[in-house]
């Protein structure tokens, strides 16, 4: 999955997605709608942390955009749940993430963000 277009650089979105979170996606693979319940919200970014971006990866700010934007138009809502959540990391400037190998949201809970 290394070189190559910008395709090439992003994990894609291949399989369907698990059980829990199934039901958030349309036939088309398009998120219907962001969760409002932090439990399902972090189901599903966990799923995308997952399916769009690899572990061992630095992603520029448009190349997170660009795969969050396969799923829904609000990607820099989604962004911010994954920074916030802590599935995708950030560095000081915002000029760079990666994914985390873990959530470091205080009890699991993802907090709404306006």
């Amino acid at each position: 999955m290394r070189g190559g277009g910008m395709g090439a650089r992003l994990a894609p979105m291949t399989s369907l997605p698990s059980r829990p979170v199934a039901d958030l996606f349309s036939a088309d693979g398009r998120l219907k709608a962001i969760p409002r319940k932090p439990a399902r919200r972090e189901a599903l970014l966990a799923h995308l942390a997952e399916t769009l971006f690899e572990a061992d990866r630095e992603y520029r700010e448009p190349e997170v955009n660009e795969a969050l934007l396969t799923v829904h138009e609000d990607f820099s809502a989604l962004r911010r749940y994954l920074v916030i959540g802590g599935f995708l990391g950030r560095t000081k400037d915002g000029s760079a993430y990666h994914r985390q190998q873990q959530p470091c949201s205080p009890e699991g809970a993802i907090p709404a963000v306006a």
